[in-house]
């Protein structure tokens, strides 16, 4: 039977292209697997497919998208053993398989949570408003809104699943649609995935195209309004910089040689901690990922004891068939990965390393898991040559300042782990280290067991790098989405922008009709405003909330004390006046507003009194969807006194039920 060629997934469908194609084999059993073939891809079609469903695309709100994403991440839990069995034929084990499949689909998850949080439509807004003028009738503020164009989206071998998602999920939750290209080497994992996103009929169409092999004839085609998002070596990067339009946003995430740094001040149990760290990031994926250890720094002194703990893991390693439960050291990707990984050690070992440890394996495309010492800790290859498989050089330090510039010489890493119990270590270590990597992972007894690890970047926090890293912002929760968005200072009227923005400027405030408590959430106008009766503050007040809330803090309780503090008198608390202003605009019979749900930004502007006298204004500030029955509002509320000053602003978030 003839080995199956990879369809791309373009224009609604999947289409095969012409020619042989290049063969993909299993790396264990050495058997052709797929064939990929680039050939023939008429790239202005594509990307004309994909801006069109782009326009679909944008009219979807955050809540939409994030919905969609959601459902999407349901139905690829429940078919996740396809492609665990397809990622056995790129070298994975299962639980390599897990970082890949689970922690893919669990982005999806991620970021379907994070649009619940983002606001109606599909801009979004940045800081606050800017008043341009001094009566407010002139404002401006900054905007995000999606780019009218398309992200290229290159991927590595290493996670054929949660490369392609991780970098999807964002994209197409600021509303850009994605062509991606997974690498070829794992590239019949992504087409199964492929296969399972195009059976949900879930996506817009042109929302998510997948091609194969390669992408001549793309680049001049792309304009500012276009993205690339790339993921592998630094000299494939350096390469696509100089074939990019130099108008188009290119962001890469790229091999970097990540430390883990010893300090001194480690317990026993610390120093086993930091060596199980090092051996789980040479034993998962065989090394294979971009966030991997590459240079162990300890202490001078530690060498050897490090070395041993390391070691002694390494040797209980067991090479096999990725399918079978029992392995736990799988062959690298493919036959060409092996030879490349093998030169990077014997230059290393050429420009001065001494091999302390290489695991016996079979043949094939298993490579031995190796530790390396750096005879000469500054000697340059050691920081700029990566062996990306199951391989880590020690490099020993003397003193901090040592530890730091050596940790930095790799120019640009993507994460480094600092392993100390010494506080004032860490700060050192911090403040060092920071300028230079993406992500630090601080390592110590209170961190041993909940750590996710050195090597497990997360949706919510920043995934790349400076320098040889790549500079880019892959991963980061709104970080992510914010590269797809274009900023635009927006700057008119209060009444103009409370339209266009769908969150309240002041000066564009509307009467209430009816008190906005009794309207279900889809009545609610933003700008809509309610003025309260007022009411005068008292002594009974004041005592009664004192002992109501056994707050008897002197400038509430004590005449005499009370005087002599920068109020000049005795005050009411800050939280009685919130409480009296709430008594002043809540409708007390029951109605679609459900519950409090938080309060934002609280200011006690001016002390208030006996004999003061309070009144509240609450605005419809702005309204976010939160689920099929129920949306969040956002209220401003101001409390002036009887001269009009403001006393107290902030905001309240109640949940509201939406119609029946």
């Amino acid at each position: 039977m003839p080995t199956r060629k990879l369809q791309h997934y373009i224009l609604g469908g999947f289409h095969e292209s012409p020619g042989e194609g290049v063969p993909v084999f299993d790396p264990y059993t050495g058997e052709e697997v797929a064939r990929v073939s680039g050939e023939g891809l008429d790239f202005g079609a594509i990307l004309e497919y994909a801006r069109q469903g782009g326009q679909a695309l944008r009219r979807l709100s955050f809540a939409e998208r994030g919905r969609i994403l959601r459902a999407l991440a349901e139905h690829l839990s429940q078919s996740k053993e396809a492609l665990y069995e397809a990622s056995h034929t790129a070298g994975a084990t299962r639980k390599d398989a897990w970082y890949d499949v689970d922690g893919g689909i669990g982005v999806l998850f991620s970021y379907a949570s994070l649009a619940r949080n983002l606001p109606e439509g599909g801009l979004l807004p940045e800081e606050e408003y800017l008043p341009l003028s001094k009566d407010r009738s002139f404002q401006g503020r900054h905007v995000l809104v999606p780019k009218e164009g398309v992200t290229v989206q290159i991927n590595a071998f290493n996670f054929p699943v949660w490369g392609l998602l991780e970098k999807f999920a964002p994209a197409f939750l600021a509303g850009v649609p994605t062509l991606a290209k997974p690498a070829t080497p794992s590239a019949q994992v992504a087409a199964r995935l492929v296969e399972q996103i195009h059976a949900s009929r879930l996506l817009p169409e042109g929302s998510l195209q997948v091609v194969y092999g390669g992408l001549e004839g793309l680049w001049g085609r792309l304009s500012y309004q276009d993205s690339v998002f790339f993921t592998g070596s630094q000299a494939t990067a350096l390469r696509l910089r100089g074939v990019l339009p130099p108008e188009v946003l290119f962001n890469a995430e790229t091999d970097s040689l990540n430390a883990a740094l010893l300090g001194r001040g480690v317990t026993e149990p610390l120093l086993h901690r930091f060596a199980e760290e090092v051996f789980r990031e040479l034993s998962i994926k065989a090394g294979q990922r971009c966030t991997a250890i590459r240079r162990v720094l300890v202490p001078k002194e530690r060498v050897e004891e490090v070395a041993e703990a390391i070691v002694r893991r390494l040797s209980t390693l067991r090479a096999g068939d990725p399918r079978e439960e029992a392995t736990t050291l799988p062959p690298l990707v493919s036959l060409r990965q092996k030879e490349e990984v093998g030169r990077v050690v014997e230059a290393l070992l050429k420009a001065g390393a001494s091999l302390l440890y290489r695991h016996p394996v079979d043949d094939g495309a298993f490579f031995p898991p190796t530790l390396l010492l750096a005879q000469e800790p500054f000697q340059r290859a050691v920081h700029t040559l990566e062996p990306f498989g199951p391989v880590a050089t020690l490099v020993p330090y003397e003193t901090l300042e040592e530890a730091v510039a050596l940790a930095n010489l790799g120019g640009g890493s993507l994460v480094a782990t600092i392993a100390t119990e010494d506080l004032e270590e860490a700060r050192a270590l911090v403040r060092g280290l920071a300028p230079h990597h993406g992500r630090l992972h601080l390592l110590n007894h209170r961190t041993a067991e909940p750590s996710t690890g050195h090597g497990s970047p997360l949706p919510r926090l920043l995934h790349g790098g400076p320098g040889r890293a790549g500079g880019g912002e892959e991963l980061g929760g709104l970080l992510a989405v914010k590269r797809h968005l274009q900023r635009v200072a927006l700057q008119a009227d209060p009444e103009s922008l409370t339209a266009l923005l769908g969150e309240h400027a002041w000066g564009a405030e509307k009467p209430a009709g009816v008190h906005p408590f009794r309207k279900y959430y889809e009545d609610l106008e933003v700008g809509e405003t309610l003025t309260t009766h007022r009411r005068t503050v008292t002594e009974a007040d004041i005592a009664a909330f004192a002992n109501l809330s056994w707050d008897h803090f002197y400038a509430h309780t004590d005449e005499l004390a009370a005087r002599e503090s920068l109020f000049g008198k005795r005050v009411a608390h800050g939280y009685f006046v919130l409480s009296a202003a709430a008594g002043l605009f809540v409708d007390p019979a029951p109605g679609p507003v459900l519950a409090n749900y938080g309060l934002e930004s609280l200011r006690f502007l001016e002390p208030v009194g006996v004999g003061d006298t309070l009144q509240a204004r609450l605005t419809v500030k702005s309204k976010r969807p939160r689920d099929e029955r129920t949306g969040v509002v956002a209220w401003d509320v101001e409390v002036v006194n009887q001269e009009g000053k403001p006393v107290a602003v902030y905001t309240i978030l109640t949940l509201v039920q939406k119609r029946p």
